[in-house]
């Protein structure tokens, strides 16, 4: 099923198979039986539809936030984002099938990689309403770096997808929200509340299994998280950081602290 959705392209039928895949394998669990859990060979990357055009991050054009086509520009990239993460969650069950886990970690997944297959499909209606849509513009290729760099290391996955990038959702998207409060989008704000709301779980999820891993392992979670990141997260972790909610998702801040960028941006 996970390989089935990452190998499909288009991303309202990959969000479909999802909601699809998911809806099977929770109506199993509350019959009481436990869809049985396979090996698979999944795709080093995810199948893309031939839009948007995916550059290097540097070469992505900047627009002004304040702006509709800037504000089309943001949903865009949450868009890209979150067709990215739809298929990392599935990816997690496909790739690491030989690490014996509880079934309880796969009801995780599945529930992370059906909500983010619910966060495309809310997105791309509030860029059709903006006379958008996904694929106008360009998007970045480094979403997918994080699990190609961490294909054989399931504790790196979960230290760097759930707890850093997604993470990163809980900085940003209050700033984001307040954009299109400004702009008085009823129904990206809406969309953008949802997103907010439930991407604390998919980092709670994170933090949960990357510390029963490392219980198993008897490791430190802490210095486990510092040496992965390092590894595997091409940057420093960049303040300012939502304490609140990362504290709601069991991430405290002697775990990223240490990581972050310390030097003051310019201007500030």
């Amino acid at each position: 099923m996970a390989v089935e959705v990452l190998t499909t392209a288009d991303g309202r039928a990959k969000t479909a198979l999802s909601h699809r895949h998911a809806a099977t394998w929770f109506a199993a669990r509350e019959a009481g039986e436990t869809i049985p859990v396979g090996t698979a060979n999944p795709p080093l990357r995810p199948a893309r539809p031939e839009k948007p055009e995916l550059l290097d991050p540097r070469d992505v054009p900047r627009r002004r936030p304040g702006s509709p086509a800037g504000r089309i520009a943001i949903l865009h990239a949450v868009a890209h984002i979150e067709l990215n993460a739809v298929d990392l969650h599935w990816d997690i069950i496909a790739r690491f099938g030989d690490v014996p886990m509880p079934p309880g970690f796969y009801d995780d997944w599945v529930k992370s990689a059906d909500e983010e297959s619910k966060h495309f499909n809310l997105i791309c209606d509030c860029l059709e309403n903006m006379g958008s849509f996904y694929g106008a513009l360009p998007a970045h290729t480094g979403m997918w770096r994080a699990a190609e760099d961490t294909a054989e290391d399931i504790l790196g996955r979960l230290a760097v997808v759930p707890m850093v990038l997604e993470a990163r959702g809980l900085d940003v998207t209050p700033g984001m929200i307040e954009i299109f409060e400004k702009a008085g989008e009823t129904d990206t704000i809406e969309a953008l509340k949802v997103i907010y709301a439930e991407e604390v779980g998919h980092v709670a999820y994170g933090s949960k299994w990357f510390h029963f891993l490392c219980g198993r392992f008897d490791k430190d979670p802490k210095d486990v998280f510092h040496e992965l990141v390092r590894k595997y997260f091409h940057g420093a972790l960049k303040p300012p950081f939502n304490e609140e909610k990362r504290a709601d998702a069991g991430l405290p801040p002697d775990f990223y602290w240490p990581l972050a960028d310390q030097t003051p941006a310019k201007g500030r």
